[in-house]
């Protein structure tokens, strides 16, 4: 959906998802915070909720001379994924095009001798300026792009396998789910000379090995390459966790995936904008504030590994060690998805939760979803 930059709508979407994000975060930085407590995980998620906040801060810079911005007004709430992919290009020419520009001293004179000597408002060298600072937060800072290469951010050694293992994430946005992805695995690595490297006499992590974590890439170097294109073709939203944990372990005879996580944000319900779920923002209409006429989702999944089939070798060949995960067939969901495990949340701000429980629909709209619900500064947890 196209919406105008200068429409009141847009600017209140952006305003709500703002105060979406501020309240996700809030949530996640709570001590007893079930994601807090699931080791890096509120941590890890914290950090893309900051490049996705990076990535509006430029799209709402862009908006002051850009005439419309996309929204994928039925889908997922999010802009529109060529909003992503214009704001990636325009970071990797950022610095050239802003070398082309005047500084902003210079431009902001120009503006004073314009209204003095033409008695009207520059219009065209304040779309420079709005320009010129859009170009400096897409240099300047950091954005959730179509693919946020690996990082690892934790190492250990398996005390019963002797092995290392490394805590990795990754972002994906989606582009035909327009969802952003954030993806957390922990990984044994069987090749020998990680093993020789990292892992001392006494089977645990080398201590003489200085490792600055967090590390860019996988922190093996010989697979680190394959590992950030392995990410890049598979994962995206359509991908169940079985499947993308299946191919990784298949891919890589030396990497052992012993857990998968996905966390996806979205959708993004906003009654000025968005029709994803047309009772949903026809409720939302109802609510007196309009800076609380939104909703927002996320689903976190997780599959894991029961059992290490091991390596069988002859004269004439072989299979390496493969994995066997699990999957709750006792879910339809959780099977549907290829998954061991799964929550879905929704966050609200208590204005517009008041209004979707008075509408009687509340028990259908949440089922299955933990609520939470923004009262102030605070987010009131697993609300009722």
């Amino acid at each position: 959906m196209p919406v105008k930059s200068k429409t009141a709508p847009v600017e209140r979407y952006f305003s709500a998802i703002s105060d979406a994000l501020d309240g996700l975060n809030t949530y996640l930085g709570e001590e007893d915070s079930p994601l807090y407590q699931h080791e890096l995980v509120g941590a890890v998620v914290a950090s893309y909720l900051g490049r996705l906040r990076g990535s509006f801060d430029s799209w709402q810079h862009r908006l002051s001379f850009a005439d419309k911005f996309r929204v994928s007004q039925s889908e997922s709430g999010f802009p529109a994924f060529q909003n992503v992919l214009d704001l990636e290009n325009d970071r990797k020419g950022a610095k050239d095009r802003l070398a082309a520009f005047q500084s902003e001293e210079e431009i902001r004179r120009e503006m004073v001798n314009y209204i003095l000597h033409k008695k009207a408002f520059p219009k065209a060298l304040q779309q420079t300026m709005a320009e010129r600072r859009y170009l400096q937060t897409v240099q300047d800072g950091e954005h959730f792009s179509p693919l946020v290469l690996p990082k690892t951010v934790r190492v250990s050694v398996n005390p019963n396998t002797k092995r290392p293992y490394y805590i990795v994430h990754w972002g994906y946005f989606d582009g035909s789910a327009n969802l952003p992805l954030v993806y957390m695995a922990a990984i044994e690595d069987s090749s020998e000379d990680l093993i020789k490297t990292l892992v001392d006499k006494n089977g645990k992590l080398n201590k003489s090995v200085d490792i600055p974590l967090p590390v860019d890439g996988l922190l093996n170097p010989a697979l680190a390459n394959q590992f950030d294109t392995f990410c890049d073709k598979n994962s995206s939203y359509s991908l169940t966790l079985s499947t993308i944990a299946t191919s990784l372990d298949h891919d890589f005879d030396h990497l052992h995936p012993k857990q998968l996580r996905r966390f996806v944000l979205g959708p993004f319900y906003h009654a000025d904008i968005t029709d994803n779920g047309a009772n949903v923002d026809k409720i939302l209409q109802k609510v007196r504030k309009e800076e609380n006429r939104w909703l927002l989702t996320w689903t976190l999944q997780e599959i894991f590994s029961v059992h290490e089939k091991p390596a069988k070798w002859g004269l004439w060949g072989g299979d390496p060690a493969r994995e066997e995960f699990h999957i709750n067939t006792n879910d339809l969901d959780a099977a549907r998805m290829g998954v061991s495990a799964y929550e879905r949340h929704a966050l609200v701000p208590h204005e517009a939760y008041q209004a979707l429980f008075a509408s009687g629909e509340a028990d259908k709209i949440f089922e299955d979803y933990k609520r939470h619900v923004i009262s102030g500064k605070q987010v009131l947890r697993n609300f009722e």
